[in-house]
């Protein structure tokens, strides 16, 4: 299929493309799909020499020098880079002069820089703070945590004497919390007092409360003063965290560890049963970041890296790593829309952004407050927007370059927490075609499979990972014998990893992703992503939200589609037919839905995802047993009450 000229929305500049740092370890610059098709096969046929040069190039800092790259290529269980030894910490502390290595703001709090020098020696009092209550290799530290300087020093220092660290954000409900923490029984819980959120501010005095009753195995607490509301932790021990931070060290002791040293217990929603604890490696985390960050996302020394994201998703980890390529980070905690849509644009001016990540639904939201960001802060840095947590719809990439900058590369990305990496996203030497993510990652062996089980082009299938790499999960935190991780990845196609999601490879080697495969509709038996009729309705300007799911029907499944309306609209039978209508254009007649209906909210997790199978068993009367990852659970009981028609 070629590529259709008024498809493209922006293509690189040759003095661009070769100052990349994808340019420089290719030796030749792939600026055809065809070039880096054959780049990604390479990248793929011969793992070994590709994730060697990574390291090579990417400059990982080792105590010992591996002895192989790879051993046996088989799923799971494949060992990477064995007789490395490493620390996650020291890769990211690479620096120790006056220089800006974190930008830290949020809600209530002044702008702050920290220097890489004055950022070691924090790791440095807090390892010395760790070690003295006990902290050890392998043990875990588990925090309650805003996105802000204290909640990265704390994770440097548990990463660089080899324990394990696990986080959440304050807004998950107490059971979220235990269902998570239970797990993994830490040591240490890392907590703040509170949070500010949209103007409000909210203690945490309840939720820590449940969490010491449930979870013995915690000893001590250090408490993060940051929304100044206090915390009391009666029964166990507490220290502040500048008391933790008294001592006088300045230079941190790096433990080094096996390249697949546990660095990290990440965790799935959990909103349709208890969630996954998944233990990344702390090498796995490291190369598969370095190689994202430097070769997709072309991050250069002294570059400037955002990303709107609470400490339980994965995008937080993902950004620390962005240290490890001497780039500076910016931690930002509270709304990203309070006091308005402006607040992370005047962030991206005052701290020099030059790569912005965000998602769909922040973009969606400054596009229909009628304000261009770019009229709102100079821009003029940025020469990336990446996004990630849905897709991006077509229209959203003209908003994109018509709203805040003409001149620089929009990046839609998709993996997982999973393996805390991507699949497909960026390829900053490429054109970005309109609605599409630009290519598969290097060392990715993605491809979409149909029912038969077999690679297709230009069809919809499921997206599965043929080859191992790096990032994969050691397991999961308890599951001594693999079998819940097998269970999870590998039953559906054995030795080949099943992600979940659906998607589309054209035959230029970009992509869509249409929506999570267990939530595919498939009214008739023909596989529908929810995607695609998100892309269909949300140019509508009456609709300022909706969540889509194939309610089982008579042996069949119906496609239900539930739509916030925009204020001062009213859904009605004109509108209702107009929805359909888009739909049938931008789509097919088999995408139109059955049932239509108007709800007030639609519920997402806290890392902002629609839960389309919690509302799907809701509607057809089932229980969701833990709403406490959900950012609003009450939004949940209507679907529950919806007038379907008598059979």
């Amino acid at each position: 299929m070629p590529v259709l000229v008024d498809d493209v929305v922006w293509t690189p500049s040759p003095s661009r493309v070769a100052s990349t740092n994808l340019a420089a370890f290719a030796g030749s610059p792939p600026t055809t799909p065809e070039a880096y098709h054959e780049l990604w096969q390479w990248s793929i046929d011969d793992l070994e020499d590709f994730w060697a040069r990574v390291w090579e190039r990417c400059e990982v800092r080792a105590d010992r020098h591996y002895d192989d790259v790879v051993g046996e290529l088989r799923m799971p269980g494949t060992r990477w880079f064995a007789g490395a030894e490493l620390n996650f910490a020291a890769n990211l502390l690479r620096r120790r002069d006056d220089t800006p290595a974190v930008f830290a703001t949020g809600e209530g709090r002044d702008d702050e820089w920290v220097s890489w020098a004055e950022l070691t020696a924090r790791v440095a009092r807090a390892q010395r703070g760790l070690v003295n209550l006990g902290i050890r290799r392998g043990d875990r530290v588990a925090g309650i945590v805003p996105n802000g300087i204290e909640t990265l020093v704390l994770m440097l220092a548990t990463a660089s004497v080899g324990a394990v660290w696990s986080s959440c954000s304050p807004d998950f409900g107490p059971m979220g919390i235990v269902d998570r923490f239970r797990q993994i029984s830490p040591a240490v819980l890392v907590t703040a007092d509170g949070y500010r959120y949209h103007g409000e501010r909210y203690d945490l005095q309840d939720k820590v409360r449940a969490v010491l009753e449930a979870i013995p195995a915690i000893r001590h607490v250090v408490i993060i003063d940051f929304a100044g509301v206090g915390l009391t932790t009666k029964g166990r021990s507490a220290i502040t965290y500048e008391d933790l931070l008294a001592g006088d060290a300045t230079e941190p002791t790096f433990a080094p560890l096996p390249f697949d040293h546990p660095l990290y217990v990440l965790y799935s929603s959990g909103t349709t049963g208890a969630p996954k604890s998944i233990v990344h490696s702390a090498g796995g985390t490291l190369i598969q970041h370095l190689k994202e960050q430097r070769l997709h996302a072309d991050l250069h020394p002294g570059d400037v890296i955002s990303w709107f994201t609470t400490c339980g998703w994965m995008m937080w980890n993902w950004l620390v790593s962005a240290l490890a390529s001497e780039a500076r980070i910016v931690l930002y905690d509270g709304s990203p829309t309070y006091p308005d849509v402006g607040v992370l644009w005047r962030m991206a001016e005052r701290a020099g952004i030059t790569h912005f990540g965000t998602s769909p639904k922040f973009l969606s939201a400054c596009e229909r407050s009628g304000q261009r960001p770019a009229d709102l802060a100079d821009l003029s840095r940025i020469s990336a927007v990446l996004s990630t947590g849905s897709p991006l719809n077509p229209d959203q990439f003209d908003w994109v370059y018509a709203a805040i900058g003409q001149d620089l590369q929009l990046a839609s990305v998709s993996g997982g927490t999973d393996m805390i990496g991507c699949f497909v996203g960026g390829v900053p030497t490429l054109p970005v075609r309109r609605g599409r993510l630009q290519g598969r990652q290097l060392g990715m062996a993605v491809e979409s499979w149909n029912l038969d089980g077999k690679p297709v082009v230009g069809e919809k299938g499921e997206l599965v990972c043929t080859q191992p790499f790096p990032s994969m999960p050691l397991g999961f935190w308890g599951d001594d014998d693999g079998s819940r991780y097998r269970a999870a990845y590998f039953s559906q196609h054995p030795g080949v990893w099943t992600h979940g999601d659906f998607m589309e490879i054209d035959p230029d080697g970009s992509a869509m992703i249409l929506g999570r495969s267990d939530t595919t509709l498939n009214p008739g038996g023909v596989r529908i992503g929810t995607a695609e009729i998100y892309r269909a309705i949300e140019p509508l300007p009456e609709i300022a939200d909706a969540i889509v799911v194939g309610r089982p029907v008579d042996g069949d499944v119906e496609i239900v589609l539930c739509v916030v309306p925009a204020d001062g609209v009213r859904l009605d039978e004109d509108l209702t037919t107009r929805i359909r209508g888009t739909i049938r254009s931008a789509a097919t007649p088999r995408h139109v839905p059955a049932q239509v209906f108007a709800v007030t909210d639609v519920p997402y997790t806290i890392s902002g995802k629609k839960v389309e199978k919690a509302v799907l068993s809701m509607m057809i009367g089932e229980d969701v047993g833990n709403r406490d990852a959900l950012a609003n659970p009450e939004a949940l009981d209507q679907y529950a009450r919806l007038p379907f028609p008598q059979a």
